[in-house]
Formats: C-alpha cells, sequence, structure tokens
C-alpha cells in the first residue's frame, strides 16, 4: 500500500510541472486532468484585437506523457459548419447566391424533391411540398433533410461531397421545408456543394483561397499533412470503469487522415488549431474584417450570427452559428467550442478531444468560462 502511494506521488510530481506551469486558465483545469476526466486542452482568450491568453493544461498522448502545446491540432467536427456558412456568405456579398433561392436553382438534382407525409412500418406516403428547400434552411437546419445520408457509411467521409449530396437529394425530406428544426449535416453539406458549383472551384479549394488564407488560418485542413497529424490532439472517452480514460480513434472518420480520397465534409471535417480559430472569430467580431482587409459584408455577419429560424421554434440558430441574445458560436462532436460575445467584445476558444464527454465534461468547460471572464 505504501508503494502504490509512494507511485503515485511521484507520478503526479512528476505531471504536474506540464499541468499547472502556466496562469489562470491553465489553473482553473488542472484539477479534472489530475482526478481523469480530462485527458488535456488548449484554452484561449481574445479581444477584437488580439489573443489576450492562450493556455495549455495536461496531455495531448496521456500513455506517451506528450503535453499540450498551443499549436495542437484538434478535430473540431461541427466547429466546422460557421466556416462553411461563413465561405458561403461570400458568394451571398458577391450577388451569385441569395439566402432564399431555392437549392434546385444551383443543384438540379434536387428537382421534385418530395416530402414524406405518412410513414409507418409497412409504408411510406409522398407528396410535394408546400415548397423547395432553400440555402437559408440549408444553413439554419430547417431545410426538412435528414442528418446524413444513408450512403454515407461506414463513416461520414465515406463520399465526395458532389456524391453524397446527390444522396440527400434522392432521399425524402422528413419535414416541409422551414417547418421544423433538425440538426442536419445533410443541409450543410449541400450549402457546400452549392459553393462548389456557383465557384467553380472544389470546396475545399475556394475555402482555402477565399477564407482561410487571407485569414492566416494556415494549420486549417480537411487532410492534415503527417507533419500535422504529429501534432494531432488524440481522442478519449471514459473507460470501462468510469474511473478514467481511454484513447479512441475518431470512428467518424477514415484513416489515414492525411489521405485525399477522404470527402471533404463541410459539415464536420475539419481540422485546426485553438489559434486559427480565434482568428476566424476574431474577423466575425470585427464585423467581416480582418487585420484591415474586408472578407464579409457587415450584412452578412449579421445573418450569419443573429437567428434565422422561426420565433415559434425553440431552437435559436442563425447560418452555421447557434446563437444567443448576445452570442454566437459553435461546438464539435469531440467538445471543441468556440464562442464570441458580442456584448463584451470577447472570444473564448476550448480545445479538447473526447468522445463520449462524461458530466465533468461541462464542468471543466464552466471554469474554464469562468476563469476567462476573468482575464484582463
Amino acid at each position: 500500500m505504501k508503494l502504490r502511494v509512494l507511485v503515485a506521488i511521484l507520478l503526479l510530481a512528476a505531471a504536474r510541472p506540464v499541468l499547472a506551469q502556466q496562469g489562470s486558465l491553465a489553473a482553473a483545469v488542472v484539477p479534472f486532468v489530475e482526478k481523469q476526466s480530462l485527458a488535456g486542452a488548449v484554452m484561449l482568450v481574445s479581444d477584437k484585437q488580439r489573443d489576450l491568453a492562450i493556455e495549455t493544461a495536461g496531455f495531448a498522448d496521456i500513455a506517451n506523457r506528450k503535453p499540450m502545446r498551443a499549436d495542437t491540432l484538434f478535430w473540431i467536427a461541427s466547429q466546422s459548419k460557421p466556416i462553411t456558412a461563413a465561405a458561403l456568405m461570400i458568394l451571398v456579398d458577391e450577388g451569385k447566391v441569395r439566402l432564399d433561392d431555392p437549392v434546385e436553382k444551383f443543384l438540379p438534382e434536387f428537382k421534385g424533391q418530395m416530402v414524406v407525409a405518412e410513414k409507418d412500418k409497412d409504408r411510406i406516403l409522398l407528396k410535394s411540398p408546400a415548397r423547395q428547400a432553400t440555402v437559408r434552411d440549408c444553413l439554419n437546419h430547417t431545410s426538412g433533410m435528414p442528418f446524413k445520408s444513408a450512403l454515407e457509411e461506414p463513416t461520414l467521409d465515406a463520399l465526395s461531397l458532389a456524391t453524397g449530396v446527390r444522396g440527400h437529394a434522392l432521399t425524402p425530406l422528413e419535414a416541409e421545408p422551414g417547418s421544423r428544426y433538425r440538426y442536419s449535416n445533410a443541409g450543410i453539406n449541400t450549402a457546400g456543394r452549392i459553393v462548389e458549383v456557383v465557384s467553380g472551384m472544389p470546396f475545399e479549394v475556394f475555402l482555402d483561397k477565399r477564407l482561410l488564407r487571407p485569414l492566416g488560418m494556415t494549420d486549417t485542413t480537411f487532410w492534415p499533412a503527417e507533419a500535422r497529424v504529429a501534432r494531432l490532439a488524440l481522442s478519449y472517452r471514459p473507460d470501462a470503469a468510469k474511473t478514467g480514460l481511454q484513447a479512441t480513434p475518431i470512428i467518424q472518420l477514415r484513416y489515414p487522415l492525411s489521405d485525399k480520397s477522404r470527402g471533404a465534409m463541410p459539415a464536420g471535417g475539419l481540422f485546426a488549431t485553438a489559434a486559427d480559430c480565434s482568428r476566424f472569430c476574431r474577423m466575425i467580431l470585427n464585423g467581416g474584417v480582418h487585420e484591415g482587409g474586408r472578407i464579409l459584408s457587415e450584412e452578412s455577419v449579421k445573418a450569419l450570427t443573429t437567428r434565422q429560424t422561426p420565433s415559434s421554434m425553440q431552437e435559436s440558430y442563425g447560418l452555421g452559428f447557434a446563437v444567443g441574445p448576445d452570442t454566437a458560436g459553435h461546438g464539435g462532436a469531440h467538445a471543441t467550442s468556440m464562442n464570441i460575445i458580442f456584448k463584451t467584445g470577447r472570444i473564448t476558444v476550448w480545445m479538447v478531444q473526447h468522445a463520449g464527454f462524461p458530466a465533468d465534461g461541462a464542468q471543466a468547460r464552466g471554469a474554464f468560462e469562468k476563469a476567462a471572464a476573468l482575464v484582463k
């Protein structure tokens, strides 16, 4: 028993310089690392001009004692959605797309798409919808499309964007467009496909040329090369006993992650660093301007970050952004998040890699957000 306690003390002593060598953000999160409910985190606070603090806690790889670093890479999953929506709004600003244009204007395979009128275990009755789904519907999850296509198996990146979206066109809508909120990767991916068709470029090329590169988001990609994979934080989930963590692959994606035959998935395929996410959010916070250059119009930023779902719906969603009275942001499947607080002019970025996050996950992020509010 004494030997076991001594070993535990020595291990904790060895880890502590990695866990708590920084400031108030790291200090707020270290207790969750020490009790093994969180592997590690990169935390960032920014204002309109600059990053005010970027701190790390814990490990990107627990088994190899590899610490989190400021430039650690993360799969941001659905945190990709606001970035995709911003890319499409560039085309709106150029007058090439209107938010209330029907999807079929750009993607003729959607012409004649039907909606489910009745459904039971033996039959499905289809009918023509009262109206066709629009670009706006795709970006605010009211298109009537399902979460994903049945063709997107075994992983979400199994198909090219064009093929995947063709599958959405062949799938009946689950609800009348504009009548119901249903969180939908299919809708966001369809918006990404519209970017391809209108711009004449593959989505990832347009995204890089018109948004990522101008913002200096040099680590953001659908396909991290091996050098970036070396910086990727491992994903973790609670172990069987619920007393610790075990490493887990990203089951939604196909390996190797650098393989460009994996489909670019606008709804959730991006990898990024905390600093890159901050650059994107800072452009939004500055009304579409980055370092003196305009990326988006103020009107487009307002559309992205204010409620676009009908007031009759409980869900408050902009275009690619989850929105509150004075906030806009998004999270990802492995618990990353970025949040813009317009009233205070602040941005918070919380980067972790956890699948099946336990209850402590919300507590850890809450501790970070509380500490972030005090950063000067």
